[in-house]
């Protein structure tokens, strides 16, 4: 990609319904674009998703499109996701980009963490949406 996407596509605990306080970060730090999806499937973790990403799934997952101000909320997400950046693959999530398809129409491409770890045993949320 010539450059860095400028959004971040949330699926889970970074939510704007979140409780959690990187969903509160999120929300004072970043810009609420709007609702969207893109091709994945979503499985269940827990008290969190995880999203597996790709064109060739015939499911989708949906979440919530926001516009990055700066650089260092995205390194503060990272920590919290447990990722190094882009192109790490930790036991959990790492960053990667996407095209997102906005729910009121049009396409961005946007950062995402989709999960890093093995699915196989993993219940999928059928649905595309978090939670529950």
């Amino acid at each position: 990609m010539e450059t860095e996407p400028r959004h971040l596509f949330v699926y889970g605990t970074l939510m704007r319904r979140s409780r959690s306080p990187y969903a509160q970060l999120l929300r004072a730090r970043a810009q609420f674009v709007g609702e969207g999806w893109t091709p994945g499937r979503l499985y269940h973790l827990g008290r969190f998703p995880g999203a597996v990403f790709g064109d060739d799934c015939t499911t989708r997952v949906y979440g919530e499109l926001f516009l990055l101000r700066s650089g260092t909320l995205l390194a503060a997400l990272d920590a919290y996701e447990g990722c190094g950046g882009q192109g790490t693959k930790p036991d959990l999530f790492y960053r990667d980009v996407v095209e997102v398809r906005l729910t009121r129409g049009g396409m961005l491409p946007a950062w995402v963490y989709p999960f890093a770890g093995a699915v196989r045993g993993r219940t999928l949320v059928a649905s595309g949406r978090f939670p529950l």
